[in-house]
């Protein structure tokens, strides 16, 4: 594609901004929390349909999945009518270029206390540069933006040359199950890219992740006597301390995988949720505590649970807190592993180079403590992934935001990546 032709498709991505935060305002109004992802999903169906892409839904059939390399156990069983959107393009003839897969997850955290946002995390609304709302970085924008890509390709009257797969998944904040059964269903690709809010850097590699859930079951006892009981809070609360110890040991320096020796603390793990107790006067006979744990790239799943479940049984068998509670874990969510991506990849290369067109500086490549859906890709599909993505802020916390111009600079390099991956061709 000449220098003019590239210019023209930088100039039709920057005529959509309006559209492009109009319709991402629409995702960021629609709630689409976990369970509740149906009308956002079927907004995206919408949207996909009027780009001219041929549509198809994935469920996600636990049974089906349950054996599959890359399964988390479910967060929740109900899958009716909750589906993962595809959109297809296919090339009016033989593919001339290398085909693509375009994914983002509709699924949203969370907003925490309502009250603690400027407006309601629904409410969403631009100040300047920023977008706000729940699901506007992470990860919305990055859905609009590879919309946006496509759109502008097509407003030139050129398609690409190659079969783009476009996916909104769900579940990729708990499971990746969505993602997974994407890639049962058959959908494959010279390479994948993912909009995750990365600010302008691509991913090069990232942490598996782990949920685990901790039963405690202690005694019940009146407080005038609380030495009667067995206190399962505070059991809880010392297995969980008892956690930090392999934590700590896995942050390490001589124990770090190569790729975050430059991290200050790269392994994380989260006591994100207790409940526990039945009366204030009474000693608390049962808790239960979700546990995030963060874990490198090569360490099995296997190994990993032995590690965790070595230690709780070492602080059941040693803490006074724990004495005579029963202590069972359980495992929902996340039973993510940790991949690194090839730097040297033709893929990343490539977007490499369009990020030094638009940006006009060398891209950073980032090694991220957090898990996502390129995994899937990575690891499983032999298909080669990265993320890269708009600048977020406050994702996962009180009002999100993405940079509107960021997100448009995102749609620019996706677009100019298609033409250098696919190649183009008159639309159909």
């Amino acid at each position: 594609m000449d220098h003019t032709l590239r210019n023209d498709l930088k100039a039709a991505v920057a005529a959509r901004r309006e559209t492009a935060i109009a319709d991402l305002i629409t995702l960021v109004e629609l709630d689409s929390t976990l369970g509740n992802e149906i009308p956002a999903q079927q907004q995206v169906r919408q949207n996909f349909h009027d780009m001219g892409l041929k549509t198809e839904d994935v469920t996600i059939d636990l049974d089906a999945l349950r054996d599959r390399p890359g399964f988390s156990p479910a967060v929740i069983e109900n899958t009716d009518g909750r589906i993962n959107v595809i959109g297809i393009h296919e090339p009016s003839g033989t593919a001339k270029g290398k085909s693509l897969i375009l994914n983002g997850h509709m699924d949203v955290v969370p907003t925490g206390p309502a009250e603690l946002w400027a407006r309601p995390p629904f409410e969403s609304y631009v100040e300047g540069d920023w977008l706000y709302g729940r699901g506007s970085g992470d990860m919305k924008a990055g859905i609009v933006a590879y919309s946006m890509a496509f759109q502008a390709l097509r407003d030139l009257g050129l398609q690409p040359a190659a079969p783009v797969i476009m996916q909104s998944v769900i579940e990729e904040e708990c499971t990746g199950n969505g993602a997974l059964a994407c890639l049962e269903a058959g959908y494959r690709a010279d390479a994948a890219i993912i909009p995750e809010p990365m600010n302008h850097e691509i991913l090069s590699s990232q942490l598996g992740v782990m949920w685990l859930q901790v039963e405690v079951t202690g005694k019940p006892a009146h407080v005038l006597d609380t030495s009667a009981g067995i206190n399962a809070i505070e059991a809880i609360y010392a297995i969980f301390a008892g956690l930090r110890d392999v934590e700590a040991a896995w942050n390490l320096p001589e124990n770090r995988h190569s790729e975050y020796h430059s991290h200050v603390h790269p392994v994380n793990f989260n006591l994100g949720k207790v409940n526990g107790g039945e009366w204030a006067s009474t000693v608390p006979s049962k808790c239960v505590a979700d546990i995030r744990v963060g874990f490198y790239p090569g360490m099995s799943l296997s190994d990993v649970r032995a590690a965790l479940e070595q230690r709780i049984n070492e602080v059941v068998a040693s803490h006074p807190s724990c004495n005579g509670a029963n202590v069972t874990v359980h495992y929902r969510g996340f039973h993510a592993e940790g991949c690194v991506m090839d730097k040297q990849h033709p893929m990343m290369t490539t977007l490499a180079d369009v990020h030094r067109e638009v940006s006009g500086q060398e891209v950073q490549f980032v090694a991220s403590t957090a898990t996502t859906d390129a995994r899937f890709f990575q690891l499983y599909g032999g298909i080669p992934a990265t993320c890269y993505g708009p600048t977020a802020e406050n994702i996962h916390g009180i009002d999100e935001r993405v940079s509107i111009s960021s997100m448009m600079n995102v749609a620019e390099v996706l677009a100019l990546f298609m033409v250098d991956w696919c190649g183009v061709e008159s639309k159909s």
